[in-house]
């Protein structure tokens, strides 16, 4: 990514999030592709690149999207890296139109299963580790971040109730986003004393699956309505990081946060905001470690010192995050980009961090047996 590229996000979009849906995945991503387009004040004659991340899209894929909204593209992208690929999607964006490939460009991301669809899709993932794992009794997703939380907890004296500070100020934020699903106030005490799902995971510390799309618009910023204009500051992603490694106590944004901050010319200090990828409580305590805003270890003092709602001292997940909002599928990876953005336009209404300009955004993905295997980041501007 070129230094002071004038490359950003010109406009977004949501769709509504359903518990339960009998709508097609291609009208959920169509959806929301309108309503960043609206945004932008743009049609999809206007697009030549289109980026889509979507467990459910297979086999169709990026072409057969377009072909479905009757556009015709010069540079097509399909994630392939989990909840970490829409923002991996968002770098790659950038990239395309430096190099000549698209001049404008849609990154959406989306699914369209409820908690059934969910465990039929784990049942589905990554089958040779899935025979390997089953007769020791691995049980998925909470099992596995039950183990991550426990070696946390015991290598580093992590808290339980530390951990519980990111869902509370979380559902704080929430409570003030009506497209979240989960808006009922939470306390610590609540936190601490619902119910066990695999100890030491929680059930305020799981996600509730849902159906939905987020999308953005990537292009020159001069293209932005006035004041509008998100800047795409640098952005990495890494795979496979700790290779062969089983619970990992760091993931792949540890290999490129020195890089990250050295290109932004400032580091996490001057972070008005942070939107991390938060399918557990855990997962973003270990963003926060890897990218440098406390030292490995640190993390537990580093939550009981800070609040993390919209007008707290660390704002993280501002409009709720998956915690509170729902996570549809991998548009979960691209929930963070559209708060970011909502915040840097001053769009955020009763949860708008004040006097926002600057903010990180990460995304993790492709949990199978042992750890996860995609981590990315990217750090924007507000231009206005």
């Amino acid at each position: 990514m070129k230094r002071d590229s004038q490359i950003g996000i010109i406009g977004y979009g949501a769709t509504a999030y359903e518990k339960k849906t009998s709508r097609s995945l291609f009208s959920f991503l169509s959806e929301a592709g309108r309503k960043a387009l609206d945004c932008a004040g743009l049609t999809f004659a206007d697009i030549d690149g289109l980026a889509i991340s979507s467990f459910e899209l297979p086999p169709d894929n990026t072409v057969t999207a377009a072909e479905q909204f009757g556009m015709s593209i010069s540079w097509a992208y399909l994630g392939t890296a989990g909840s970490a690929g829409p923002v991996a999607s968002i770098i790659n964006a950038v990239h395309a139109i430096e190099s000549g490939q698209a001049t404008t460009v849609l990154c959406i991301a989306g699914d369209n299963y409820d908690v059934g669809g969910h465990f039929k899709l784990m049942d589905n993932f990554s089958r040779g580790l899935r025979n390997y794992g089953t007769p020791l009794g691995f049980g998925g997703a909470n099992g596995l971040f039950a183990i991550i939380q426990r070696k946390h907890m015991e290598t580093y004296g992590t808290r339980v109730e530390d951990l519980g500070r990111i869902s509370v100020g979380q559902r704080k934020s929430a409570q003030q986003n009506e497209a979240a699903l989960l808006r009922g106030p939470m306390t610590i005490e609540d936190y601490i004393n619902s119910r066990m799902i695999a100890d030491p995971i929680r059930l305020y510390d799981c996600v509730l699956p849902c159906a939905g799309a987020e999308a953005v618009i990537v292009t020159s910023l001069d293209r932005a309505p006035a004041g509008k204009g998100v800047r795409v500051v640098t952005g990495y992603e890494r795979h496979n990081h700790p290779p062969m490694e089983i619970a990992p106590l760091k993931g792949g944004w540890e290999t490129f946060a020195s890089k990250l901050y050295a290109d932004a010319g400032y580091g996490p200090e001057d972070m008005d905001f942070v939107q991390l990828y938060d399918d557990y409580p855990i997962m973003a305590a270990i963003q926060f470690e890897d990218l440098g805003f406390c030292a490995k270890g640190e993390v537990s003092k580093f939550l009981a010192d800070n609040t993390f709602d919209w007008e707290g001292s660390m704002p993280l997940n501002t409009g709720g995050g998956q915690l509170s909002c729902g996570q549809a599928g991998i548009a979960g990876g691209l929930l963070s980009v559209t708060e970011a953005v909502r915040q840097l336009r001053g769009e955020g209404g009763g949860r708008q961090v004040a006097n926002a300009t600057r903010g990180l955004v990460a995304g993790y993905g492709m949990v199978g047996y042992g750890h996860g295997l995609s981590a990315s980041s990217i750090i924007l501007e507000a231009t206005r």
